[in-house]
């Protein structure tokens, strides 16, 4: 079904509810400037990005949304593919009036963005791939399906608080826990199908061997202690993708953009200023 037009879109800062189908996404769009797609990671939701929004806003109009499965996006049941988040990104885009963009994806999100960038690259301007995946060892794709194995098992908190260490240095965990504790909370709002089936895309999902395709500007960013989404998979992807940027962010693990989004948006904003008013070729 083709996605609905006709519904009103933000003038300045604001949110709304669109339909995909028989899918409502939940989106919202701030800021003035060029047009910028931001998405977050599995069982997260659109506000993970908004301290580094805030950061960019001057510059850049950021449509960022609930994936399906999250947040205040339907709850679909059943499988996921990694083209079904793609067809969202791109009808929330054609929504917003956004011909071309940048496009920034976080962990899962940062999958969406490599499958889009392959498949769609005249839709974009430049990418931005943090903390994400490509070319598993075989040891990395045992451990990563040992913990798909546990959540469609039903071990969700188990899962969920073995992740922490993984995601969030000890010292920020101790200098913040009620942001810890809203963290756990979202989490526990999340329906364990719908996290599940997101999930095993993650798990499942690889485009280490096709990424010399991509030829849009990009960048590069995971942190320095990010066990899953690490440093070597980040230098891969940038010994791969032509005339990409690489940073790797001292003293952080997995969750770039809860516990440094002002490193995040200072490294985006000069990548992104840099790349700014470049066209598809």
């Amino acid at each position: 079904m083709a996605p609905d037009l006709a519904q009103p879109v933000p003038a300045e800062t604001g949110t709304g509810s669109f339909r995909v189908g028989e899918v409502s996404l939940n989106y919202k769009v701030q800021g003035r400037g060029e047009p910028l797609v931001c998405i977050h990671g599995v069982g997260s939701y659109l506000e993970a990005w908004d301290g580094t929004a805030a950061r960019l806003a001057d510059r850049f109009r950021i449509l960022t949304f609930d994936l399906r499965g999250h947040g205040g996006s339907s709850r679909v049941r059943g499988r996921y593919e990694i083209d079904d988040f793609v067809g969202d990104v791109l009808a929330l885009a054609d929504h917003a009036g956004f011909g071309t963009f940048h496009f920034a994806g976080f962990s899962l999100g940062g999958l969406v963005a490599q499958r889009l960038a392959l498949t769609h690259q005249d839709r974009l301007r430049s990418l931005v791939l943090l903390s994400t995946v490509a070319g598993r060892t075989p040891d990395e794709r045992r451990r990563v399906a040992d913990r798909l194995a546990a959540l469609q098992s039903g071990e969700r908190g188990a899962h969920y608080d073995a992740s922490l260490s993984r995601w969030l240095t000890e010292d920020f965990q101790a200098r913040n826990p009620d942001l810890v504790e809203r963290l756990r909370q979202r989490n526990a709002e999340n329906d364990p199908d719908c996290y599940a089936a997101a999930y095993r895309v993650l798990a499942q999902t690889d485009f280490g061997g096709l990424l010399d395709q991509i030829r849009v500007p990009t960048l590069i960013a995971t942190g320095e202690d990010d066990a899953g989404s690490n440093p070597r998979m980040a230098r891969l992807m940038h010994e791969r993708i032509p005339g990409s940027e690489l940073h790797i962010l001292a003293g952080l693990r997995h969750s770039i953009l809860t516990e440094a989004p002002d490193r995040v948006a200072a490294v985006m904003r000069d990548f992104l200023v840099r790349h700014a008013g470049e066209q598809p070729a």
